[in-house]
């Protein structure tokens, strides 16, 4: 996205009604009618901008949506529940029994659940596929392939998915590209680059402060009004809708997305630089070293950076979980899940958000014992929080100890 388009993302506004700076809450499960064709018209999908029900939505959840569609560029967008919610109506919606799906094999741990182990029970089959290989992509679509599906930047191997051939591929057989860019808002805009369907979880850097669980699907009119349809729409059948007061907290909240997502990519990138220096096996897109280094910056938007999110393999569990244990003691971050916090919260994905997937397929795609995921939080001053960092791995032996060099 460029900037111009978080001018227009902050300039989308709505007064309260009365004259509030901020819109005001739509605090009720039901709404009223005027007339009752009016209600029989919104039941049947032929009225627009008319509220029958919060489970179908509500003006609070409109105004987020919206703001989030500015966001993605794509024409409108819904509101869920969770990241979860979202991803569970789009392929409810995409797929009947008898299809597949095409994902790629680095997803969250979640999502594989859903596709792996839930969707099964409806004859709803996925082949996982490395998705920075489109070769390996085309060669798992069949005559039955619904959806395929992809995260912009993978969880938790920061893997990068080259959206623009994925999207030509996608249409070469008729098949809409779904894209969970969670992991990367603003620096890479998924539609711009062709993605059909754009998921966010809400919950992460959108919100960015840890206090809700919320998801999006940014798309078209007609698909978004499919997920809302009170007959088939997944997203109005499986109840997944957000509520209306989350809805106005995160609305707020993204007025300073770009500020912290620079943030964010500026201090990992520097923390990435400094432990790669030092030696550690180190996977930050923003690195050369990074496969997909080059494939990142191509797609990217620079004045945002390379994304919040490092790994850091420290060579073993108990390692990991000593030295995630340490640093939080000292105060420099949370064993924690999630991401996209203010402070920095870490990790080891093999035994948290990926334990879903099985030892033998972590170990098959390079998720190890020691990784350590980092969402690096919005420290001002970053190299002092490096060299504290530091000074806990060459406590534990992690890196060789040396004279630590001191704050100029």
């Amino acid at each position: 996205m460029k900037t111009k388009s978080v001018d227009q993302l902050l300039d989308l506004h709505y007064f309260g009604e009365f004259g509030g700076v901020n819109p005001s809450i739509s605090d009720s499960s039901t709404y009223t009618f005027l007339s009752a064709k009016t209600m029989f018209d919104t039941f049947e999908g032929n009225t627009e901008g008319c509220y029958l029900y919060s489970r179908h939505s509500s003006p609070s959840n409109l105004y987020l949506g919206e703001a989030l569609a500015a966001l993605e560029g794509t024409e409108t967008a819904n509101v869920f529940s969770s990241g979860m919610g979202a991803i569970s109506a789009v392929a409810m919606q995409l797929c009947n029994a008898g299809d597949h799906i095409v994902s790629s094999r680095t997803i969250y741990g979640g999502t594989y659940a859903l596709f792996k182990n839930f969707l099964p029970k409806f004859n709803i089959t996925t082949a996982f596929v490395d998705i920075t290989d489109v070769k390996a992509v085309e060669k798992g679509i069949t005559k039955k392939t619904r959806m395929i599906y992809c995260e912009a930047v993978s969880n938790p191997l920061l893997e990068i998915a080259d959206l623009s051939a994925l999207s030509r591929l996608a249409k070469k057989y008729d098949i809409p590209l779904v894209v969970d860019n969670t992991f990367s808002p603003l620096s890479i805009a998924a539609a711009e680059l062709g993605a059909d369907v754009v998921i966010h979880s809400l919950t992460k850097f959108i919100n960015g402060s840890s206090d809700c669980v919320a998801g999006a699907v940014c798309a078209s009119k007609d698909f978004c009004l499919s997920l809302k349809d009170v007959n088939n729409g997944a997203g109005m059948l499986l109840g997944s809708t957000l509520d209306s007061l989350r809805a106005a907290s995160i609305l707020k909240n993204m007025r300073t997305l770009h500020v912290r997502i620079s943030k964010h990519s500026e201090n990992a990138l520097y923390l990435a630089s400094q432990f790669e220096a030092d030696g550690l096996k180190v996977v930050y897109p923003g690195l050369p070293s990074h496969p997909g280094h080059e494939a990142m910056k191509k797609q990217m938007h620079v004045e945002y950076g390379f994304g919040g999110l490092m790994t850091v393999d420290v060579g073993s569990l108990e390692k990991a979980n000593t030295l995630m244990e340490l640093m939080q003691k000292e105060n420099l971050g949370y064993l924690a899940v999630s991401l996209g916090f203010y402070k920095t919260l870490f990790s080891a994905p093999g035994t948290s958000t990926s334990s879903e997937i099985p030892l033998e397929e972590q170990q098959e795609m390079g998720l190890t014992d020691g990784l350590i995921r980092f969402s690096v939080g919005l420290d001002q001053n970053i190299e002092q929080t490096y060299l504290k960092m530091k000074g806990c791995m060459q406590r534990l032996g992690i890196l060789k100890s040396e004279t630590t060099p001191t704050l100029s």
